[in-house]
């Protein structure tokens, strides 16, 4: 049977805010079934597309932008490179022109209220997270596809799992802590140094350095946009964008023009505990109210996690004076490898687990990388990774409106700075005194999630998401 192969582009992938597995996911799905329309030489002979979406996706859908994900996988669009700005005007002018361009090639009526519809109430059983798409054609046939959104963008379809499983033969697999330790016992590597090895299996070195350098631009400029944005976030709950105000108090009058310039001002802020936890808590709130905004973000390993890591990694860069290529890859990928363990032994999905398979698995990934990069060992590695996720257990997922804001985008800062705890009592233990496992605590993870009422797992239907007065449609 074929191992579960994830590389450091599996964990961190380029997009578009604010859901991984709500809008990722159902965007590289649409484009999946664009795929099969044309490998079937159907595409020009489609008359209607009909989207239906289920489960946690009907529920919470039009706040994490499911419903604009599929037009713009439909319309052939990529999240990579397509125009932030534009996604709003598109989407208008796909509702307001009843039309809908299949691929950027093919024109066909649709009606946003007919043809994309929103299944409250039904749900699959595979995975909470699914979406049908069917097409008719001309010729009176139909040709229906099924997808799952699995967490983190990852996409897959029953019984084909194409999207996470691999042919080829790494030279060190790894599905669990213990097997990683392993490797490492018997190679003297680091898990970073491990981890780049595994990837010369699926391509060269400057390629895996090149595109792992791209995810640290893309994080980059996430943050400094983010720290210069101000306003009032998209979806009726009136949340004000707060990283901005509190950029400029971090750098009070200090001049600068770049990021490089603004990194450099806030260093001249000092070390002052309270200060840094300043700058942390503006590095992870720039993040998602980038993402809460249909921003470029990074999965890390999930958009509603996607500002734990950059917070971490942006404090390690600032306040160690390491902006340098080779630090960041290592943080980079060691923190990959803390993630696919969780990947492969639980979920990374909120729609499974609750709010721990996210912010929870990121501030793993977050302790277990900065541990390395600051010269901790091998098992103090795994030990910070599973410190941080210990005092995420049990956390839910139920965000106000089903948008990514509250309690979402407070918690990425306090995600951060538990993973710098974590890696601080790390560095400063001894790993054989350790009760606790990183796999015993990925094992618990997912028992969590098994037990864990359906309302927390990312369908707004408790906790907080019904305990705030909203004047917004049932979505």
């Amino acid at each position: 049977m074929a191992k579960e192969q994830i590389s450091i582009f599996d964990m961190f992938k380029i997009g578009i805010g604010p859901s991984s597995s709500h809008t990722l996911g159902p965007w590289r799905a649409a484009q999946r079934f664009i795929k099969v329309l044309k490998d079937k030489n159907m595409l020009e002979n489609v008359e209607q597309v009909n989207v239906l979406l289920y489960g946690s996706l009907a529920k919470t859908g039009v706040g994490h932008g499911t419903d604009i994900a599929v037009l713009l996988g439909l319309s052939g669009d990529d999240p990579v490179t397509f125009e932030v700005s534009q996604v709003m005007p598109k989407i208008e002018q796909i509702r307001s022109s009843k039309t809908l361009l299949l691929a950027g090639e093919h024109q066909i009526d649709f009606s946003y209220v007919d043809h994309l519809l929103f299944l409250y109430h039904e749900s699959l059983p595979f995975h909470p997270n699914a979406l049908t798409f069917q097409a008719f054609l001309k010729d009176g046939k139909a040709i229906s596809e099924t997808y799952y959104s699995i967490g983190g963008g990852f996409v897959i379809q029953e019984n084909d799992s194409q999207s996470v499983l691999s042919e080829i033969d790494l030279p060190f697999p790894v599905d669990t802590a213990q097997e990683l330790m392993v490797w490492c016992m018997k190679t003297g590597l680091k898990i970073s140094e491990l981890v780049l090895e595994n990837e010369l299996a699926w391509r060269p070195e400057e390629d895996t350095r090149a595109g792992v350098l791209q995810i640290f631009n893309t994080i980059k400029e996430c943050i400094y946009k983010g720290c210069h944005s101000s306003g009032i976030l998209p979806g009726g709950l009136n949340v004000e964008r707060r990283a901005a105000k509190l950029s400029k108090r971090i750098t009070k009058d200090r001049p600068y023009d770049s990021y490089d310039t603004w990194m450099k001002a806030i260093r001249e802020g000092g070390k002052d505990f309270g200060y840094i936890l300043d700058c942390v808590s503006c590095f992870a709130l720039a993040v998602n109210e980038e993402n809460a905004s249909f921003g470029r973000v990074v999965t890390a390993p999930t958009n509603g996690a996607a500002g734990v890591i950059p917070a971490v990694l942006q404090y390690y860069i600032t306040f160690y004076d390491a902006y340098d290529e080779n630090k960041i890859i290592q943080f980079i990928a060691t923190a990959s490898e803390i993630g696919s363990i969780f990947k492969k032994g639980a979920t990374i999905s909120a729609a499974m687990g609750g709010c721990q398979a996210e912010i929870g698995v990121s501030s793993a990934m977050a302790a277990g990388a900065l541990t390395e990069c600051l010269g901790g060992s091998q098992r103090q590695v795994l030990m910070a990774a599973e410190i941080a996720m210990e005092h995420h257990l049990g956390l839910t997922c139920d965000p106000i409106g089903g948008l990514v804001q509250i309690p979402c985008i407070e918690r990425n800062t306090m995600g951060a700075i538990k993973a710098i705890t974590a890696a601080q009592l790390a560095l400063q233990s001894n790993p054989d005194k350790a009760k606790v496992s990183l796999d015993a605590v990925v094992s618990t993870m997912w028992d969590t999630a098994q037990d864990m009422n359906v309302k927390y797992k990312e369908t707004a239907d408790g906790g907080l998401a019904i305990k705030v007065p909203l004047s917004l449609p049932e979505c």
